[in-house]
């Protein structure tokens, strides 16, 4: 069983989405204070991001918010978090947030969740990163990419090594399980980094 004390989610701002989203969104964050799991984020004040972290809080949890100073100019940090985090760049935030972070998991999102949850694949791939990746497919959103990264395997631009180096999870309760339970990835892998 891994030692799992903070799990960094990548989700969207967005708020005009189904609400089955949201409904997930709140019951990660319900599950993740429940475990005692501190929430370490990306600091936005709407959409699942928000859902998710205020979850925790209204569950006694603490959350952990990281955003570049660019973001606070224009006032969009939650105003609530146990601790706010505010970093010169986005490159400094997604690394703080690995950094900080014993796993992750990615709820739905649009380009930058996507570009987040690829770059801490590729930083796995690397033997950058060795946390557990959950890909939370609520409503078979993520289909598409799964199919996608499934496609670069079977075309021979990864090895199907590298398709352990994320699990899928179809609710909130079998993601954070999954961090538990899924094997610390080796650096010795790096050797498998090209083809």
């Amino acid at each position: 069983m891994n030692d799992i004390k903070n799990v960094c989610v990548y989700s969207a701002s967005s708020t005009k989405i189904n609400p089955c989203y949201m409904e997930c969104a709140e019951m990660l964050g319900t599950v993740l204070a429940r475990k005692n799991i501190r929430l370490i984020n990306g600091a936005g004040n709407m959409g699942l991001m928000r859902a998710c972290a205020d979850a925790v809080l209204a569950g006694g949890g603490e959350v952990t918010g990281v955003i570049p100073y660019f973001m606070v100019e224009q006032g969009w940090q939650h105003q609530g978090l146990t601790e706010l985090v505010v970093t010169e760049t986005m490159h400094e935030r997604k690394h703080r947030m690995a950094e900080l972070s014993d796993g992750v998991i990615a709820l739905p999102g649009g380009c930058g969740t996507l570009e987040e949850l690829l770059e801490v694949i590729t930083w796995k791939q690397l033997g950058l990163y060795l946390q557990p990746i959950v890909i939370l497919n609520v409503n078979h959103f993520f289909d598409p990419l799964l199919e996608m990264l499934q496609k670069a395997v079977e075309e021979h631009f990864m090895r199907p090594q590298h398709a352990a180096i994320w699990s899928v999870a179809e609710t909130p309760e079998e993601a954070v399980d999954l961090l538990f339970t899924t094997p610390v990835w080796s650096k010795e892998i790096r050797k498998f980094a090209a083809i």
